[in-house]
């Protein structure tokens, strides 16, 4: 029997620092819950087990979306950031991890995200080791402040659903999660 890497969407957990406040008043969030088939030792190293990985043509558009997003004003990070996010031994709040700044960090769960003019957003990497099989969800909620931010999330949000769930399957397939 083969294994399904696919991950399963699901509602942002209960156990999320991103409830319920966030949640309540956000245009847009999913999350993805996926089974951890070796558990890495920390949240940090779940992040990079699936941000850490992308595969060239996906850092490629992302910087393309970057230098767009900056003609426009916005906040974005390095190229530098995304082609080669570099790893560092220990994490806290305020650190960068990848390109994003870190909101909050503890053993459990892992928050980054970044704040703009047109909307604000949150990534959750929250590790379940207490259920019967242990898993990781990932969880994106974003704010938006104007039309700006709902015309980004309109055109951004298909690309965003589809990419999440490959590279989280990807680091499954590759038995980094």
């Amino acid at each position: 029997m083969s294994l399904d890497f696919t991950p399963v969407e699901c509602k942002v957990p209960l156990a999320s620092a991103l409830q319920p406040q966030l949640v309540a008043t956000a245009y847009f969030c999913d999350s993805y819950r996926t089974p951890l088939q070796a558990p890495p030792a920390d949240v940090v190293e779940v992040f990079f087990a699936i941000f850490g990985h992308h595969p060239r043509w996906i850092k490629l558009a992302l910087i393309l979306r970057n230098r767009i997003a900056r003609l426009c004003g916005l906040s974005v990070p390095a190229d530098a950031d995304v082609m080669a996010p570099s790893r560092k031994g220990t994490y806290k709040v305020g650190d960068l991890i990848g390109p994003w700044p870190i909101f909050s960090v503890d053993e459990h769960e892992l928050i980054a995200g970044r704040d703009n003019g047109h909307l604000d957003f949150r990534l959750s990497i929250l590790r379940e080791l207490g259920a019967q099989s242990p898993a990781v969800v990932v969880s994106t909620v974003c704010v938006v402040h104007n039309w700006f931010g709902k015309t980004y999330l309109f055109f951004v949000v298909p690309f965003h659903r589809w990419g999440v769930k490959y590279i989280i399957a990807r680091a499954l397939r590759a038995g980094r999660l």
